[in-house]
C-alpha cells in the first residue's frame, strides 16, 4: 500500500444524479416538428442497469439527450437508447417483421456497449432532423449557382447537412484557376482557394449555433494550376479552421516524382497547360507543409478509383473528413 486510496471511476448508479435521470426511463418521438409523442419504454429499458460511467452521463446530458425549449430533459440515457432502437426498428414494418423484437436487439447492442452508431443517429433518430448519415461528398461545378451543383448551390446543400450533424467532402478541382477569364462578366475568376475560404467562413458561422463543429474536407487535384496556393493555405494556424485539406495525387505525378521529370498543371476549363513545374519540388512542398502542421494530407485518387466499387455510377474525386 502506498498510503493513497485507490478507487474505480464511479458509475451513474453510484453517484447522485439529476432529478430527471432518477425517474423511470422516458423519451419522446418527434418525427414531424411540433408533433411530439411521449414514448413509454418497455420494462427492460432501465437507467440503473445500463450502468453508465458518470462522465458518460455528463456527455450525454450536454450533447445528446433531447431537451425542451426551456432546457429541461425530454429523455433519460436509457430512454435515448430506446429512442434510437425504436426508430431504427420501424423499417421492419416494410418486411412484415417484429419491430419490437428488433428494437430490443438493437437496444441491447447499444446498452451493452457492443455497438454505437454515428453521432447523427443519436441526434437525428426520432427527431424532426431525421438525418442519420454522417458522411457526404458533394460535387462543385465551375458555376456560381445556375446549376444544381454550382458553387453556391452546393454550399446551400452543405449548410443543411452541417445543420443536421453531417460532415462534407468537396473537390474544388473543377473550378477554373485564380485570375482566369470569366467570359460572361469579363471579370477574373476567384479560384478554388478563394471559394474554399468562402465555404470555411460559412461553416464557421453555422458551427456557432450547433452542439459540435461540423467536419469538412477540401480536395484539389495535384495538376490544378492553383495547387501551390492550396498547399500553403493553412500554413498559418487558425486559417481555414473548419476544413482539413488533401491533395489528390495521380499516378502520373508520382511517376514524374520518381523520375525527376517536369509536371504539367492544366486549367480544368479547357485542359490547356498553364504552368510546368518540377514534380519533386512540388512534392517536397507538400511534405514541408504537412510536417509543419499536418496539412495538407494526400489522397491517391487514381488508386482510389481502381478500388471504386461503383465505377458505373461515378468517378471518385474527393473523400469525406
Amino acid at each position: 500500500m502506498n498510503g493513497h486510496a485507490q478507487s474505480a471511476v464511479p458509475t451513474a448508479s453510484e453517484i447522485p444524479r439529476t432529478k430527471e435521470i432518477l425517474k423511470r426511463p422516458y423519451t419522446v418521438i418527434e418525427n414531424v416538428k411540433g408533433q411530439r409523442v411521449p414514448l413509454t419504454p418497455p420494462d427492460y429499458v432501465d437507467d440503473v442497469k445500463i450502468n453508465l460511467p458518470a462522465n458518460a452521463v455528463k456527455v450525454l446530458e450536454k450533447r445528446y439527450l433531447r431537451r425542451d425549449l426551456d432546457g429541461s430533459l425530454l429523455e433519460t440515457p436509457a430512454g435515448m437508447f430506446y429512442r434510437l432502437a425504436y426508430h431504427i426498428a420501424q423499417v421492419e414494418k416494410e418486411y412484415d417483421s417484429d419491430t419490437e423484437q428488433m428494437a430490443r436487439v438493437f437496444y441491447d447492442l447499444l446498452t451493452e456497449r457492443r455497438f454505437y452508431p454515428n453521432s447523427p443517429t443519436f441526434t437525428g433518430a426520432g427527431t424532426p432532423l431525421g438525418q442519420l448519415a454522417a458522411c457526404f461528398v458533394l460535387p462543385i461545378e465551375d458555376d456560381m449557382g445556375k446549376t444544381s451543383d454550382g458553387i453556391f448551390s452546393t454550399l446551400r446543400v452543405a449548410a443543411l447537412i452541417q445543420q443536421t450533424g453531417g460532415g462534407n467532402g468537396f473537390s474544388f478541382s473543377r473550378l477554373r484557376p485564380k485570375n482566369d477569364i470569366v467570359h460572361t462578366s469579363s471579370g477574373r475568376a476567384t479560384g478554388p482557394v478563394g471559394f474554399l475560404r468562402v465555404y470555411d467562413q460559412a461553416f464557421g458561422e453555422i458551427a456557432q449555433g450547433g452542439s459540435r463543429r461540423g467536419a469538412n474536407m477540401g480536395v484539389l487535384r495535384i495538376d490544378h494550376p492553383d495547387i501551390e496556393e492550396f498547399i500553403t493555405c493553412k500554413a498559418e494556424e487558425g486559417t481555414v479552421a473548419n476544413f482539413n485539406i488533401s491533395v489528390a495525387i495521380t499516378d502520373e505525378f508520382m511517376r514524374c516524382v520518381k523520375e525527376d521529370d517536369d509536371f504539367s498543371l492544366r486549367n480544368p476549363r479547357d485542359g490547356k497547360v498553364w504552368k510546368t513545374v518540377r514534380a519533386r519540388e512540388l512534392f517536397n512542398k507538400i511534405v514541408k507543409y504537412a510536417h509543419h502542421n499536418g496539412e495538407p494530407g494526400t489522397l491517391f485518387i487514381d488508386a482510389a478509383n481502381r478500388s471504386n466499387p461503383v465505377p458505373h455510377l461515378y468517378e471518385l474525386e474527393a473523400t469525406n473528413p
